[in-house]
């Protein structure tokens, strides 16, 4: 998978106080699951696209970047053709800014060409109750009128809080809520998996 800078790729329902107590408990993706996973995500993108003209994958800020930069890679091997990522940050849309940090930092959010009249594949790490979509939704109509709007998630764990549901899901897992789905790239941890954890103590 492609070289990324470092980020945190934990999705977790936990508060930081927490995540020093946690174990392994099963592993969802080992990498060459989690590669193939990819390889048919990036697939189903073009099938229901009929091709990759007009489309622009955007990862959400932190733990989708890599997830979009991977499945470009993958939609560029199949088709021979470059599909531009964009960078999607959502600190300031999300309706717990108030809970995560007395001043939360704002990271760049960047696109390679105007939203009119694309195709965007939103992508995740994990789809769990769909507010973290939803903040995404906001935030990507403040930046312009896509000519359409996809989700494609790695691992949707259920318990939706909202009516969100995702075009393209690498793997569905039923969890329970106070269990952990944690999402590792190779190009930011060294490795590829998922697993999934539990709090301890």
């Amino acid at each position: 998978m492609p070289r990324l800078g470092k980020s945190a790729t934990v999705s977790t329902s936990a508060t930081a106080a927490q995540m020093g107590n946690l174990k392994p408990r099963r592993t969802i993706l080992d990498s060459a699951q989690m590669r193939r996973t990819v390889r048919r995500m990036a697939g189903q993108i073009i099938e229901f696209n009929g091709g990759s003209e007009n489309l622009m994958l955007v990862g959400i800020r932190t733990r989708g970047v890599p997830l979009a930069e991977a499945i470009a890679a993958e939609i560029e091997r199949m088709e021979d053709v470059e599909v531009p990522v964009g960078v999607l940050d959502i600190t300031l849309y999300r309706d717990d800014l108030s809970t995560i940090a007395p001043q939360p930092v704002v990271k760049e959010t960047h696109f390679p060409r105007t939203l009119s009249d694309l195709v965007v594949v939103l992508c995740d790490d994990v789809l769990y109750t769909g507010r973290t979509v939803r903040a995404a939704l906001d935030a990507l109509i403040d930046f312009g009128r896509p000519k359409r709007v996809q989700l494609a998630v790695l691992i949707d764990r259920g318990h939706r809080e909202l009516p969100i549901q995702a075009d393209v899901v690498g793997k569905k897992v039923p969890t329970a809520a106070e269990e952990i789905v944690e999402v590792r790239f190779d190009a930011v941890d060294g490795s590829d998996h998922v697993e999934i954890l539990e709090l301890v103590g």
